[in-house]
């Protein structure tokens, strides 16, 4: 199973990758996730990339593709993989299409989380990150079973510094600039699936189970 998730930031495509990666048995690839481990990590990559964002910049769509390239070749991604924040513009998914092109593999499903903007923005805020495993939690929707400490490693749970309302507006203004158009794009390619994202992790997870075949 091979399988794009779409979304706003937000949106719940980490959480339901992480579901479906369980469901397949196949690895979840987050550029963001991949990103903030080389950063905590201070990799050559990671250097790299806090160029960009202590700039306030994003990081360029070459960089980009190059590790979601390294990574699309590694064994653990021969019987699938799921895609999360990547592709972010028609430039990266006409990237992605080649390169899958090349390898002779095919995307099965495309998924777009839809949630409304002001949904988004309260999920956000609540949003709590291990410092350790990167799990997202929610303090409303889905919270810890100890305050403040990760249920899978037992990291510290932290607020992230661009989950406040300002910062995540600008970024729904550049997801629908910019990765919005991918909805038509897959759309057109009789890929798209689109399910509500509003509601509860377990309505959308009932909705993906109702669209997607069933795992092992």
């Amino acid at each position: 199973m091979r399988l794009i998730i779409l979304g706003g930031p937000g949106a719940g495509k980490g959480t339901n990758a992480e579901l479906l990666a369980l469901r397949y048995d196949i690895p979840h690839i987050s550029t963001g996730d991949i990103f903030r481990s080389n950063i905590k990590n201070n990799t050559d990559l990671g250097k790299k990339i806090l160029e960009f964002v202590n700039n306030g910049l994003l990081v360029p769509d070459e960089l980009t593709e190059q590790v979601v390239e390294d990574r699309l070749v590694a064994e653990d991604c021969r019987k699938g993989f799921i895609l999360d924040g990547f592709p972010r513009n028609i430039k990266q998914a006409d990237f992605l299409e080649e390169l899958l092109e090349t390898q002779k593999i095919k995307i099965d499903y495309v998924l777009n989380l839809d949630a409304d903007d002001e949904v988004i923005v309260k999920r956000m805020t609540d949003r709590r990150v291990c410092t350790v495993c990167c799990r997202n939690y929610n303090i409303t929707n889905n919270p810890s079973k100890v305050a403040n400490i990760c249920d899978e490693c037992g990291g510290a749970l932290i607020q992230r510094e661009d989950d406040n309302r300002e910062t995540i507006m600008e970024r729904l203004d550049v997801y629908h600039k910019q990765t919005e158009p991918l909805i038509d794009y897959y759309s057109k390619k009789g890929l798209l699936q689109t399910v509500d994202s509003n509601r509860s992790v377990e309505y959308t997870t009932g909705q993906l189970n109702r669209i997607l075949p069933k795992g092992n």
